[in-house]
């Protein structure tokens, strides 16, 4: 086995073929499609050695990766290497606790638009406010990941094809992040559906409605303040970009960035723009 100018073993033959391994659909570029993966791969990328990570994805293009449970906490996984006896891989972050998760649970299911989204299936962008609100990441700044191979590293290459493969397991199922913090989708779901629908916003021109005869004498009266006839019922905040996620999204990309995550960045540049609709002058 090769050894480095410092006297440490490191892997360097060719890893032996696996039948039926874990191999990323991505062969060529970036890993990961959804907003999500792609967020989790640039965490890694940032945190991660870049040689270490690039010999992890040809591992996890090649189907290196035998295969991986994801718990509360935790990944592991087996990596065939050079070495007839698959190296066991570990990677642990931080799960949130059962009061976090509750707290984080009521946000949620207190804006219509992310209970929506989430009851059907999708992982809206804004969901990283919610965590962060919270004090909560979503994604981890660090990552406690260890093999058994002899590689002095960290990542070792099968660590980082680990991580790979558990990118593009995002894509398919984003809750699987929300699972690896600790709260798996049946247990959410199930909590979103419990919570009280969102009080709707009340409308400050609404007037109660009673009989005609009660009001013989004061029927030509203003039914409320002549002042509030001015006043302007709250907006409701609709995410601009609503229009996207109800569409389905087309398989365009501009340099490997999906047409869709460009369009989001655009429409919410225009919602932020200043509009003639609140300045007060020209009421």
């Amino acid at each position: 086995m090769p050894i480095d100018p410092e006297g440490r073993f490191f892997e360097g033959a060719k890893p032996i073929a696996v039948d039926g391994g874990i191999a990323v659909r991505a062969k060529r570029g970036k890993i990961g499609e959804q907003w999500w993966s792609r967020r989790f791969v640039d965490v890694l990328e940032r945190v991660c050695d870049g040689g270490r990570l690039a010999r992890g994805r040809a591992y996890a293009r090649k189907g290196q990766v035998m295969d991986f449970q994801l718990a509360a906490g935790k990944v592991t996984a087996r990596v065939q290497g050079s070495r007839p006896q698959p190296y066991e891989v570990s990677i642990g972050i931080a799960a949130f606790d059962a009061t976090q998760w509750a707290d984080v649970t009521e946000s949620l299911g207190g804006r219509a638009l992310y209970r929506a989204a989430l009851l059907a299936g999708d992982m809206p962008r804004e969901i990283l406010d919610v965590f962060a609100e919270h004090g909560l990441p979503l994604f981890p700044d660090r990552l406690d990941i260890r093999c058994s191979c002899p590689d002095w590293g960290v990542p070792c290459k099968h660590g980082s094809a680990v991580l790979y493969v558990l990118a593009e397991a995002f894509d398919d199922d984003p809750f699987l992040v929300l699972a690896w913090r600790g709260r798996d989708r049946e247990t959410l779901l199930a909590a979103l559906r419990g919570t009280p629908e969102p009080v709707e916003a009340v409308d400050p021109l609404a007037v109660d409605e009673t009989p005609l005869e009660d009001h013989l004498a004061d029927f030509y009266a203003p039914g409320m303040s002549l002042s509030r006839l001015r006043e302007r019922p709250s907006r409701v905040a609709t995410p601009p970009e609503l229009l996207l996620r109800a569409l389905d999204a087309p398989q365009v990309k501009v340099r490997h960035i999906p047409l869709t995550d460009l369009l989001r960045s655009a429409y919410r540049g225009l919602a932020e723009s200043p509009s003639t609709e609140d300045d007060d002058s020209l009421d």
